[in-house]
């Protein structure tokens, strides 16, 4: 164990947490369970971290990082309904391949954790796509809002297997919805 505990930094303890979740799911990452992945005592991850709320802060920071990174790739270029599209593509896709990763990003930050960072850079995307339907504000902070409940709470049903035993195949009513929040946003 000793040699484990030599190589162990803060960015592999985050990591190792990063992935765990996404085996085992965010709500279930512990201190403990990351301490027996990364073949240390539990004790020892506190050189790294400052406490259980700082684990699930840096998992979910690092996952607000990779997803903005991915969305802000898939923008580049795009407006109006095909940047629409391509950022809630880059949402599902994510939270298919990341669950536990995506989990994460659903996390409330404090205030100081979320001052400067990628969930900041989440809402400037939404923001930009919603600044090409034209929208001002308040508009455009009601338009994240529905944006964010639909199509989290789209991805977070499809998840759970709620869309699996009826049809219509939820490609085709993703693609619905997106058309109508397209619609949607076109008539504000």
């Amino acid at each position: 164990m000793a040699g484990a505990r030599a190589g162990l930094t803060t960015e592999r303890v985050v990591r190792a947490g990063v992935e765990l979740a996404d085996e085992i799911g965010f709500d279930r990452v512990t201190p403990t369970e990351l301490a027996r992945r990364c073949g240390v005592k539990t004790a020892s991850l506190y050189a790294h971290i400052k406490n259980f709320q700082d684990l699930r802060t840096r998992i979910a920071l690092f996952a607000l990082e990779e997803l903005a990174d991915q969305a802000s790739a898939a923008l580049a270029g795009r407006a109006g309904k095909d940047a629409l599209a391509a950022f809630a593509d880059v949402c599902r896709d994510y939270a298919r391949k990341h669950p536990g990763r995506y989990a994460a990003t659903q996390l409330r930050l404090a205030p100081d954790a979320a001052a400067d960072s990628a969930a900041l850079r989440h809402s400037r995307m939404l923001r930009a796509i919603l600044r090409g339907y034209g929208l001002g504000e308040p508009e455009q902070a009601h338009a994240v809002r529905l944006l964010g409940s639909v199509l989290h709470g789209y991805i977070s049903l499809e998840a759970a297997g709620s869309f699996s035993h009826s049809a219509p195949d939820t490609q085709e009513s993703w693609s619905w919805i997106l058309d109508r929040l397209d619609s949607l946003l076109t008539t504000c």
